[in-house]
């Protein structure tokens, strides 16, 4: 006879087993849920999108029966409000595909918590979805336009990012421009002045000849002990030996006695 006591306590191990780890399970998806929630979002709010559904669901003003409906908004300004979050849509995710092999790095280190990744996480799932919803309701005004829009927005965003940089260099020209004028004013100054004082450099040699002539010419020392070299002008006008002096005096003498003696004959 089948013992159905002993064949129902294991049964009904596993049937306790089966339902704590089913609890278990539960309570942790929920526990999970609610944490992810709690977490701060990796990107600030999307407005581009906001504005898009604000536009979407807004409903004109309800008027009476003689006055016109007021025309809701043309699919055009929805088409651009699209646009405009697709280029959103991309900057995200861009943003995203360069910050995930740091962060992971981060993560295998341990320099950042468990929490910062799980936002990461969630930031990437968003955006997934978000892509989705952007090509489905871009496909529900114009068949095909969901395989194309991000490729338009791309554009879009290249042009703007061409326009930002065009702007800022612009900026950056007019500073250095106003720089480089100030630096020519200084040149400017510096060549004046040089100019005047080289003007008065020129005009004092007439003034200060005068004053050269009048200061008193010093011997040097090679002058002083150079001895006078004797020229043939200075000689001419240079008074008579004594040698010569005396052989006049002799001459005179002879002539003297000579006609002393012819007086005597």
């Amino acid at each position: 006879m089948v013992n159905w006591i002993t064949l129902a306590v294991p049964f009904a191990y596993l049937g306790v087993l089966i339902g704590s780890l089913a609890t278990f399970s539960s309570l942790y998806r929920k526990r999970k849920a609610m944490k992810s929630f709690t977490l701060e979002p990796w990107f600030p709010p999307h407005v581009p999108r906001d504005i898009y559904f604000s536009l979407m669901h807004h409903e004109p003003p309800a008027t009476s029966g003689k006055e016109k409906k007021a025309p809701a908004v043309p699919d055009s300004v929805l088409k651009a409000a699209l646009l405009r979050r697709a280029i959103e849509d991309i900057r995200r995710v861009m943003a995203l595909r360069t910050q995930k092999p740091a962060l992971a790095m981060l993560l295998q280190r341990g320099s950042v918590g468990d929490d910062l990744w799980q936002r990461f996480l969630r930031a990437e799932k968003e955006m997934e979805d978000e892509v989705r919803d952007v090509v489905a309701e871009a496909n529900a005004y114009a068949p095909g336009w969901g395989q194309t829009i991000f490729q338009n927005a791309n554009e879009m965003l290249n042009n703007a990012i061409l326009r930002e940089r065009m702007e800022k260099q612009q900026a950056k020209l007019e500073e250095e421009k106003q720089w480089w004028e100030k630096k020519k004013e200084g040149y400017m100054k510096e060549l004046d002045v040089e100019a005047d004082d080289s003007a008065t450099k020129k005009s004092d040699p007439a003034a200060a000849a005068p004053a050269a002539a009048a200061a008193p010419v010093t011997p040097t020392s090679e002058s002083a002990s150079t001895p006078a070299t004797k020229t043939p002008e200075s000689s001419e006008g240079a008074p008579p030996s004594v040698e010569g002096s005396e052989e006049d005096e002799d001459a005179v003498l002879v002539e003297a006695d000579e006609q002393k003696k012819a007086g005597k004959k």
